[in-house]
């Protein structure tokens, strides 16, 4: 799978990691930056992966910072993507399973290294499933292109 990662300073040394564990994996990883631990605007670096992801240069995007919420909101101001926001393996699941999320965030303050990488690989491994979810999705992207919900 191809993969646009991005963090900010206070997840680098967690981007360093998981970006080693899904090459590992096998997975082609672009990496967005922060390139070392130097303050940044992370809405820079969401709305970069995210535009990434949205035109179809990448299939999904892992997104990181302190707690996970600013990279979350950030990347879902970019029209069409649906970034959920993971704290566990269940989130990271259904998060592409029922909500079709292409980017998931991670707080590197709020999660540790090995959880971030069970994460990861929960949602890596799973799939939309359709069915009782697509009219949800459906509605979403309807709203987002400004028809009514």
């Amino acid at each position: 799978m191809k993969l646009a990662i991005g963090c900010d300073e206070a997840a680098y040394e967690l981007k360093q990691l998981l970006k080693q564990h899904v090459e590992a994996a096998g997975h082609e990883v672009t990496d967005f930056g922060t390139f070392d631990a130097k303050p940044v605007l992370y809405p820079d670096i969401a709305f970069a992966v995210a535009e990434q992801v949205a035109a179809g240069a990448h299939e999904r995007g892992l997104l990181l910072c302190g707690t996970g919420i600013g990279m979350a909101i950030s990347a879902n101001k970019v029209k069409g993507i649906r970034a959920a926001q993971c704290h566990d393996t269940y989130s990271a699941e259904r998060a592409s399973r029922s909500n079709d999320a292409q980017i998931i965030t991670i707080g590197a303050r709020v999660v540790g290294p090995e959880l971030a990488k069970a994460i990861v690989d929960a949602w890596l491994k799973s799939t939309f499933d359709g069915g009782r979810s697509q009219p949800k999705v459906d509605m979403i992207q309807s709203y987002e292109s400004g028809g009514r919900a």
